[in-house]
């Protein structure tokens, strides 16, 4: 069995107390807009009884929005995104809030073998694949969607056919999201196949505790309690080596500001912070990631069963307009992508994402809020 799982959770301490008029509900669907091609795109918004707001779209299973309390109980929205369908099938779009896959992360020269049989995929990221591919990925599709009331959740779901983006195998894949009393949206995968086929699906929510449109993360402070990395290649593409983070501008096992060491990298090929951290033993009590804002006083704890997370700055932003006009400049949101290693279908000393008939991929992830 393929397991993956991530959690985010949000804590806002005795602000509980101030906040508690609100009651857990979800709803939806509402219309949220139309597709180039015509297809209907649904809403659903999950309320919990702290006054955090999550907003979901059945394009590419998406997180539009995510409003969370600050020390002092006012809420902002933390996520970049846009205002309708069209921003997120526009070239603005660089995976805002999605679900990503078949593969995530990418694959070298966009091929692997499986059983003797060589598969080719689109050729996206420069000579690579990336993301699950260019025209029928996971965030590019709509998805069906069905509230889950008892579970103040949603949960989406997609048939992906045999050879969808060279692919093999039909996978079937559904994605639950749910908002807890507690503060954390966790995310929760699961997929079957009737063919062998790579699996390593996550969400690419960009966060900015201080509130979408602000001006940068590299005030944030952020730990990673992790003492392995995969280096990677001019592409991107792991080397195959595990190596250690001492020593190295990567090293977040103290909690350290994102922008005391970024200048040593902007001249490499991740123009910042792009990297895959190897997580030692855990599970989804132990802490993976934690980013605290000091201006707003938002912490990010992030949870995960998967063997490895991403952490990318937001190095290709551009400064195009995103929800309310608001602009997404150079750097200034983050993401934790919890993943099985980048091209791992290419790397058998790697952890598999081979999933085989008969068993199921199941991937949790929390990011959990509070303030402090």
């Amino acid at each position: 069995m393929n397991l993956h799982r991530c959690r985010i959770v949000f804590a806002v301490g005795s602000l509980c107390v101030m906040l508690t008029s609100s009651r857990a509900e979800v709803t939806g669907p509402t219309a949220y807009g139309k597709t180039a091609d015509g297809t209907a795109v649904e809403q659903y918004v999950l309320k919990n009884k702290n006054g955090m707001v999550a907003k979901l779209i059945t394009f590419g299973a998406t997180v539009t929005e995510l409003e969370v309390p600050d020390k002092k109980g006012k809420t902002a929205d933390v996520v970049l995104g846009f205002d309708t369908v069209a921003g997120y099938q526009s070239e603005d779009n660089q995976y805002f809030g999605c679900t990503t896959g078949r593969v995530c992360n990418r694959i070298a020269k966009g091929k692997f073998t499986l059983d003797g049989k060589e598969y080719k995929l689109a050729v996206n990221n420069g000579e690579n694949h990336l993301h699950g591919g260019a025209k029928r990925s996971l965030d590019r599709v709509v998805w069906k969607a069905e509230p889950l009331k008892d579970k103040n959740a949603v949960r989406f779901t997609y048939s992906s056919p045999d050879g969808e983006e060279g692919y093999p195998g039909k996978l079937d894949v559904s994605v639950t999201y749910t908002l807890t009393d507690k503060n954390e949206l966790r995310i929760e995968y699961a997929a079957t196949t009737d063919k062998a086929t790579p699996v390593n699906l996550t969400n690419h929510s960009y966060f900015n505790l201080s509130g979408h449109g602000s001006d940068t993360i590299l005030d944030h402070e952020l730990t990673i309690p992790a003492d392995k990395y995969t280096p990677t290649d001019e592409g991107l593409i792991p080397t195959g080596k595990i190596a250690d983070v001492a020593g190295t501008p990567i090293d977040f096992n103290k909690p350290t500001k994102i922008g005391a060491r970024i200048e040593k990298l902007v001249k490499t090929p991740t123009l910042g912070y792009d990297h895959n951290f190897v997580l030692g033993k855990h599970d989804l009590t132990t802490p993976i990631a934690t980013v605290r804002d000091p201006k707003s006083g938002r912490v990010l704890t992030v949870y995960t069963d998967q063997p490895a997370v991403q952490l990318y700055t937001g190095n290709f932003l551009k400064g195009q307009k995103g929800k309310g006009g608001k602009v997404y400049k150079h750097q200034s949101a983050l993401c934790l992508e919890t993943q099985h290693y980048p091209d791992s279908v290419n790397h058998p000393e790697f952890p598999s994402i081979i999933l085989k008939p008969g068993q199921t991929y199941k991937h949790v992830c929390v990011y959990a809020f509070s303030a402090e």
